[in-house]
Order: C-alpha cells, then sequence, then structure tokens
C-alpha cells in the first residue's frame, strides 16, 4: 500500500485529510478517538491508533507503507499543555520518534507552532532563534529536533493562528473565529485581546500548503512558515469578524490578553516566511477580510441575533486591518 497517513483527527488534521482526498490521493486519518465526521463521507479511510505506542504504530505504519505521514497530533490545547508540561512534551516526542523509526522512506511533515517563539519579536521568519514561550512550544520545539534529526526527509511546517468554519458543537475549543462569530451573532459581547498579535491563515490555505509541501521535490529545508498577510490583535480581527457578519462592532470588547484564556500565548504570534513563496507554486493566501468574507455564509442563519448592547464610554474600537496580499521576507 501507499498513500498519505494523517495522524491526527482535530480541526487541522481533518482539514489536510479533506484536501488530500478531494485531489484523489489515497488517505488514512488516524487518531485515538473517532472523528467527528466519518472519513469516509470525504473519500478518506480512519483508523484507531494511539500514536504514542510503538507497537500500535508499528501494526499500521508497516502494512500501509505510507509515501508521506502528516503530523497533526496533539495536545495542542496551549492552557493545558501549560499545567501538564511533561506529559505535553512526551507525547509530542513519543509521536515523533515513532513515525521516524516506522516511516524512513516517507516524507514526514510536521504541523509546528508560532509558540516556539518568545514573542519578542514583531514577526518571525524560518531563521530567527527558536526561544519557546510556553509549555506547547517547548513540546512542539522538541518534536521538531527528533525529526529533524533522526528522520531523512522531514520538514516543519510552523503555521500560525488557524482559523475556519467549525459546527457550534464541534466540542472542546472552538478555533477563534468560528467562537467569535457565534457569540457575536447571539449578540453576546467578546471578550478579545488588544495585545496578542497574530498572522491568522485559514483551515484550507493551511491544507492546500501542506499539500503542495507533500508534492515538492526534495530536498526542501528542514522549516519552513505560513502565516497569513496580516499582522492583527485578537481584538481587531474579532472587529473584522463582526464587519463580516453584519453585526455591531461594538460588541467586540478589547482587554489585556492576561485576562483572558490566551495568557501564556507569546505577545507577537507573528509567521513570515523568507522560503515558502520562491519554493512553492502556490497562490497567495488570503487576508483576514477576505477569509472572514468567504466563511460569514456558513454562519447565516446558525443562531438569532439579539439586540447589541449600548456602546462602552471608552471610546470606539481601532479600525481592523485590511488585506495587504502575500507577504514574503522581512516585514
Amino acid at each position: 500500500m501507499s498513500g498519505t497517513l494523517v495522524i491526527g483527527s482535530g480541526f487541522v488534521g481533518t482539514g489536510i485529510a479533506r484536501r488530500l482526498a478531494a485531489r484523489g490521493d489515497r488517505v488514512t486519518l488516524a487518531s485515538r478517538g473517532r472523528p467527528a465526521t466519518p472519513p469516509a463521507a470525504y473519500g478518506a479511510r480512519w483508523s484507531a491508533l494511539d500514536a504514542t505506542d510503538p507497537e500500535a504504530c508499528g501494526r499500521l505504519l508497516i502494512p500501509l507503507r505510507p509515501d508521506s505521514v502528516v503530523l497533526v497530533h496533539g495536545p495542542s490545547d496551549v492552557t493545558w499543555c501549560e499545567a501538564h508540561p511533561a506529559e505535553a512534551e512526551r507525547v509530542h516526542a513519543a509521536v515523533a520518534e515513532n513515525v521516524a523509526s516506522l516511516a524512513p522512506d516517507a516524507r514526514i511533515v510536521l504541523i509546528s507552532t508560532d509558540n516556539v517563539f518568545d514573542g519578542t519579536a514583531a514577526h518571525s521568519a524560518e531563521s530567527a532563534p527558536v526561544r519557546p514561550a510556553n509549555a506547547y512550544g517547548r513540546a512542539k520545539r522538541r518534536a521538531e529536533r527528533i525529526l529533524l534529526d533522526t528522520a531523512r526527509d522531514a520538514v516543519a511546517l510552523r503555521v500560525s493562528l488557524v482559523y475556519g468554519h467549525e459546527p457550534s458543537d464541534a466540542g472542546k475549543w472552538l478555533n477563534f473565529f468560528a467562537a467569535c462569530a457565534y457569540q457575536l451573532l447571539r449578540g453576546e459581547p467578546v471578550h478579545a485581546p488588544r495585545d496578542h498579535w497574530t498572522t491568522p491563515v485559514t483551515v484550507g490555505d493551511v491544507a492546500r500548503v501542506t499539500a503542495a509541501v507533500l508534492d515538492a521535490h526534495a530536498p526542501l529545508p528542514p522549516v519552513l512558515h505560513l502565516g497569513g498577510p496580516d499582522r492583527v490583535t485578537r481584538a481587531e480581527w474579532a472587529m473584522a469578524i463582526a464587519d463580516a457578519l453584519g453585526v455591531p462592532r461594538q460588541l467586540v470588547v478589547p482587554v489585556p490578553k492576561a485576562l483572558t484564556r490566551y495568557a501564556s500565548r507569546p505577545e507577537n504570534a507573528c509567521l513570515t516566511s523568507t522560503s515558502l513563496p520562491t519554493l512553492l507554486d502556490v497562490a497567495p493566501v488570503d487576508g483576514i477580510v477576505t477569509g472572514a468574507r468567504k466563511l460569514a455564509g456558513h454562519f447565516a442563519g446558525t443562531v438569532r441575533l439579539s439586540p447589541p448592547p449600548p456602546r462602552a464610554a471608552a471610546g470606539p474600537p481601532p479600525e481592523p486591518a485590511r488585506d495587504r496580499g502575500w507577504r514574503a521576507g522581512a516585514p
């Protein structure tokens, strides 16, 4: 057998599996728990897998002999990782070790994170010094090093904050866009950090670029970055989401990051690339305005809009950023 094995059936893993299956690839999605959407519905197959168990990995990978493997495994809840740092690092390291040893001839793409940087720089390119901001960043960095040191053809694709449509009953944490959209459409205030900067990228663009990385001729640089073209605070981004949904942006309440569940995130979680645009033949990724407009229709009619609260006395919120197209290299 051959094809692509995607380990991790969460929001990003499912998005990547869908993209690969849609173009006709033989795709196996593997995870501990059964995915919310049956992979058979979009042309993939699913296998139960505890990827930290070497024997379980062997039972799947040895007969499967995948041409490529995409690692999108957890734990990915930054707050949980901060409370359980040793366990988070153990899991990420174990999966990387198992896959590197059992798929020696496959191209392995690890979907990594902007949390491997401490956030002191406004943007981080591939050459920036790595200083993890938190336990999640340290766990991902450990997995990066294992793969890049032991696998013949491995790439760490660090992605910025990923967003897209999810149903309101998807469970656990919805991605920031979806969570904001449902709250705003219910007329509920959204408390969003005014001091946490990101370069958001849609799950569709992450899947599209991941597919291009899998297809690219070797050798590739060991590390690639993927971020959206807009550097915005979460508060600015939430206002752009409100605009796209046609709801009052007064519902967005800018607050300090320290008062939210994003307290352990780096101040600047922003990625830029000096390599990706020249290496891969892919179209520019969407900025937040275009991305929000494309997604808005998926949320239409899902909830009833309540009357907005009165504007706070603190003054008008800042304007959200506008799309500026693909940005490569230094900002």
